[in-house]
């Protein structure tokens, strides 16, 4: 079977996903960009869970299958994929998911735009809470578009969080860092708030970042820490 390593990775990302809870039923979706130019997808209408190699499908940078079994096809919210790969050459995975605490953060309208936990500082900065677009439309790409540029983390109003990579592991990383981040920024504003990081010390974590960790993709804080 065609590129059966990242088939077997993809699986692997989207059966951790719904054993922590992060999707239910149908929720999300995982692409990669192939060596080939082309895309390979999650189905829709399929749990995570029951995600095997021979289920997911090959498609151009239209959307459209070009290898699957029959009657299988990507989300609608492929789009939203798709706008990530046209905007960041850089990018070669996108996931989708609704992580809960992460995604109570985007119900409730409130971005994670802040810089007061080390390993996040690092890993991904500060993370938007992009506008409110109707899923399977072009209203979610569109919102998101402003944001590729600096950041590769995002919540999505009302809706979930979707983080980008340079490969799908790092992209699910993404994912982890985002939702670790989300319950101790909930437990730290149960405690009273949390204490952001001075601007001196993010400058020295950027450093690391880019000197010591070599951590790939955008950074939102560089047009400061470039000044």
């Amino acid at each position: 079977m065609e590129y059966m390593e990242i088939r077997e990775q993809m699986c692997d990302v989207c059966h951790k996903m719904w054993q922590l809870g992060w999707v239910a039923a149908n929720d999300g979706n995982v692409s990669v960009k192939l060596p080939d130019g082309n895309f390979m997808a999650t189905p829709t209408g399929i749990s995570k869970s029951f995600i095997t190699p021979e289920k997911l499908v090959i498609i151009n940078a239209e959307g459209e299958v070009i290898s699957g079994l029959p009657g299988y096809k990507p989300s609608s919210e492929i789009k939203m994929h798709m706008r990530c790969y046209k905007e960041r050459d850089d990018v070669g995975a996108v996931v989708h998911a609704h992580p809960p605490t992460a995604t109570g953060y985007a119900v409730a309208g409130k971005s994670l735009d802040e810089y007061s936990l080390i390993e996040t500082v690092i890993a991904i900065g500060s993370i938007p809470l992009t506008p409110y677009g109707t899923p399977s439309t072009n209203e979610v790409p569109e919102a998101i578009a402003p944001y590729l540029p600096e950041h590769d983390v995002f919540l999505l109003q009302n809706h979930g969080a979707l983080t980008v990579g340079a490969d799908l592991i790092t992209a699910y990383y993404r994912m982890e860092t985002l939702e670790l981040f989300a319950k101790i920024s909930l437990t730290a504003h149960l405690l009273g708030g949390a204490q952001e990081i001075a601007k001196p010390q993010i400058d020295k974590l950027l450093y690391l970042r880019d000197n010591y960790y070599h951590v790939t993709g955008k950074h939102p804080g560089y047009k400061h820490y470039n000044k």
